[in-house]
């Protein structure tokens, strides 16, 4: 479900949406041009460059999808789903030997989609995983 244009620039949810929508939109257009600084990422868990080159692509689609349901559509399945890979993208920096600064500094990435998932209320059902909401009123 939309929210009107001023929507996106003066409530919570809205700010929350963009926010989400910004980072996953960037990352996923990283991950498209297989971004070389991303590489010792997958190395940190095992997996070769090789590997690397083939699913950054794919993951970068994903990201972009994500990206436009939390803006347009953002059904609470795929919030979760953003701030699980936002806790597990960030915690690969210092599994690959950064700082665990470079962690901290993207909390963000995984507590902005969780903020979003519970203004929206913690599903009650598995039904409800699949929902923007329950019921028709929207909380803000």
């Amino acid at each position: 479900m939309c929210l009107k244009f001023k929507e996106y620039f003066t409530t919570g949810e809205g700010l929350l949406r963009l926010g989400i929508f910004g980072s996953f939109l960037g990352h996923g257009v990283f991950a498209l041009q297989v971004k070389q600084g991303w590489l010792k990422y997958f190395s940190a868990v095992g997996l070769a460059e090789s590997s690397a080159s083939t699913l950054l692509p794919l993951i970068g689609v994903m990201d972009i999808v994500v990206a436009l349901l939390a803006l347009f559509y953002p059904l609470r399945i795929v919030l979760a789903w953003a701030g699980v890979w936002g806790l597990w993208t960030a915690l690969l920096r210092p599994l690959a030997g950064e700082p665990i600064w470079d962690f901290i500094e993207r909390w963000a990435n995984w507590a902005a989609p969780l903020a979003l998932l519970a203004l929206q209320g913690w599903p009650s059902t598995a039904k409800a995983w699949f929902k923007v909401r329950d019921g028709a009123k929207k909380k803000r």
